[in-house]
């Protein structure tokens, strides 16, 4: 899960699992695995990094099958 700001200031979580696009035009757009839109704050590079780190959190404590 990782933490965003929606335009207006309200912070949300989203699971960085269920992002399928990250798209800037101008503002920053999510498009979840449901179809679902979401607009956020950051930039394409915070959001894509903060995927990235919650990615390599989840390698680091769960062990290999």
């Amino acid at each position: 899960m990782i933490t965003l700001t929606r335009l207006n200031g309200d912070r949300f979580v989203v699971n960085a699992e269920s992002i399928r696009f990250v798209e800037e035009r101008p503002d920053t757009m999510l498009t979840l695995s449901g179809g679902e839109r979401v607009i956020v704050a950051e930039s394409m590079h915070e959001v894509v990094e903060r995927t990235v780190d919650y990615g390599r959190h989840l390698r680091s404590v769960m062990p290999p099958s």
